[in-house]
């Protein structure tokens, strides 16, 4: 049997693996594809696809928007896309630059109301100079340098939704979002359905309504899923006729304890999956 992993991130985001880094570990892993999913960003595509091919590993190009539905945070990833797609690309300069302004945002802050003396040369001499420094490294940063106890609690009093040095995410719209991931010729999922704290009705109204926006999968297979939720969302994709599905969701270090393929231990996705979302 032949696994992939559909949903993984790497320093181009907020993971701690580089895009190199991580095909090489697929590789390790015995995976027979994975797909490379950051952020709001394709910049680290082209590594990855020149790494894969290296070690002999199916590649399988990626990307994960953060829209905004109705007030909730709702992620779609897009699998099979074309990273040079005109449309595309200038959406996502903009981002990477509405990006860069509530950095600078959230260190002012960090340094006014946390007292923490934190810039972004600080950052990029901790965590690369080419890195896309998300909150991620601002907590890790902080956690290393004793200004908290543990990663958790830099979100839990400073960095998390609400908190006094959090500053909102523009964020596009799913229509939007689905649009560019047709438009470069990939494959729109709803990503990890159940992180969402939706009621079953509001999930699958949630779920037909990106449909008719022309989402064409759903993420039933998913490492935070326990008991029947994997069958619950499949069911659901059954019943709006939207296909399969899965990844880890793997961040490296910024998300221990969740591996690579394997998820929390035990999440398997066959390949079969893959082939499936293609036809």
């Amino acid at each position: 049997m032949k696994y992939v992993d559909l949903h993984t991130h790497s320093t181009s985001s907020d993971g701690t693996f580089t895009p190199s880094e991580l095909a090489a570990y697929a590789a390790r892993k015995g995976l027979a594809a994975f797909a490379l999913t950051d952020h709001d960003t394709t910049d680290g595509l082209a590594e990855a696809e020149a790494a894969a091919a290296e070690h002999g590993i199916e590649f399988v190009p990626g990307i994960e928007f953060s829209t905004d539905y109705d007030g909730h945070d709702i992620h779609i990833v897009g699998l099979d896309i074309d990273r040079t797609q005109k449309e595309l690309t200038e959406l996502l300069q903009a981002f990477r630059q509405n990006r860069d302004a509530r950095n600078e945002e959230m260190l002012e802050l960090l340094r006014t109301v946390g007292g923490f003396a934190i810039t972004m040369e600080d950052l990029r001499r901790s965590y690369g100079q080419d890195t896309v420094i998300t909150r991620a490294h601002f907590g890790r940063w902080l956690f290393e340098h004793g200004c908290v106890k543990s990663i958790s609690e830099a979100f839990d009093r400073y960095l998390g939704d609400g908190c006094p040095c959090f500053v909102e995410k523009k964020r596009t719209r799913p229509e939007t979002a689905i649009r560019l991931i047709l438009g470069a010729g990939g494959i729109p999922i709803l990503a990890h359905p159940l992180l969402y704290h939706l009621s079953m009705p509001e999930l699958e109204s949630l779920a037909r309504t990106l449909k008719d926006l022309g989402l064409l999968g759903i993420e039933a297979i998913y490492s935070s899923n326990m008991g029947t939720d994997e069958s619950q969302m499949r069911r659901l994709a059954r019943k709006l006729g939207l296909k399969i599905s899965g990844g880890s969701d793997f961040h490296g270090k910024n998300k221990p304890l969740i591996d690579l393929g394997s998820g929390r231990g035990n999440l398997k996705i066959p390949y079969e999956i893959l082939e499936n979302l293609r036809k």
